[in-house]
């Protein structure tokens, strides 16, 4: 239903318009007693470069988050990550990470890119309280990154990043909850990079797609191509899961069952377990797996995708980021 209202399908996005014109007034005012000096922002003494987006639901930030920290390594640039930690209930902020942290206490995603890179990731609702403990406790990290924020002021930038789902785009356009927009698209134009992930990008736009690894057994890590796992269900905990099943499917993979779940959807034993018989195979995204992975059974996999950039200007984009950290 909310994405048939999103998308202009439904009227009922007539219905919402009051309150998104409350929620486009207020954010505007935050953003721009911000511009005016009202407020005033906090700057780290390293470079942070922000990923976000501008509209609600998943988009692919976190796997352009991940490819940062990958491209910025083979530079010899450390980064450290900070996060909202969005899911995640810390008995104490900020929150840094070990090998122990489960998602519970962090969220999903910052968990998952723990556990993909090793970079030093804190999470905080406050972002800037995450960036000082991880600076504490890492003081050789050189260009700080952060998953989601380009709404969060409070942390001053030097780099802003927008990824844009190539296939919805911006639904209906108006802010939420008449629409899925955070600020509008006007936005695009104060930022250093717009990143599309599928569809058709414009001129102005860096492509990007995500490629599917092999499969990844949460038991023994045991790698397989997917097309060699039968009686596949497909289980995704994501901001937009069509995307996860059309990757199976485009993977060779023809699931007998497709799971959608809400993202960063708590997860137990109980639950996942009764969405297979012993005789099907689970299929699920990486960062519903760093969910399952204490509980999971012989039978259930996840599939690692990664974000390929293969356009000069993303190239541009982390020789930018690297001259800055070299400062």
């Amino acid at each position: 239903m909310i994405a048939r209202i999103w998308s202009g399908e439904s009227p009922l996005w007539l219905l919402l318009l009051p309150l998104s014109w409350l929620y486009g007034l207020a954010s505007g005012a935050v953003r721009l007693s911000y511009r005016l000096g009202f407020k005033k922002a906090w700057r780290a003494p390293v470079p942070v470069v922000v990923v976000g987006n501008l509209t609600a639901g998943g988009n692919g930030k976190t796997p352009v988050a991940i490819w940062l920290v990958e491209q910025l390594r083979a530079q010899g640039i450390r980064a450290g990550v900070v996060s909202r930690g969005y899911g995640g209930k810390a008995a104490a902020y900020p929150l840094l990470l070990d090998a122990n942290t489960s998602p519970v206490q962090a969220g999903d995603e910052p968990v998952l890119i723990y556990q993909r890179t090793g970079a030093p990731v804190a999470v905080s609702p406050v972002r800037s309280d995450a960036v000082r403990a991880l600076l504490a406790a890492h003081p050789d990290v050189q260009v700080i990154i952060t998953d989601d924020g380009l709404q969060h002021y409070r942390l001053a930038r030097d780099i802003e990043i927008v990824v844009v789902d190539g296939v919805r785009r911006f639904g209906n356009g108006w802010w939420l909850p008449a629409g899925p927009m955070r600020e509008r698209a006007g936005r695009l134009k104060t930022v250093d990079a717009v990143v599309v992930n599928g569809g058709v990008p414009r001129a102005d736009e860096i492509p990007m797609c995500l490629k599917p690894g092999p499969a990844v057994n949460l038991r023994t890590g045991e790698t397989r191509p997917v097309s060699a796992l039968h009686h596949v269900v497909a289980m995704a905990g994501i901001g937009h899961p069509p995307r996860f099943f059309a990757t199976l499917e485009n993977s060779g993979a023809t699931p007998e069952k497709c799971v959608a779940l809400g993202d960063h959807q708590a997860l137990s034993a109980e639950d996942v377990r009764k969405l297979v018989t012993p005789r099907q195979t689970l299929v699920m995204t990486e960062k519903d797996a760093v969910k399952c992975r204490a509980f999971a059974d012989d039978n259930w996999w996840y599939l690692p995708v990664d974000a390929a950039l293969d356009d000069p200007r993303a190239q541009q984009l982390i020789q930018n980021i690297v001259g800055l950290a070299r400062g």
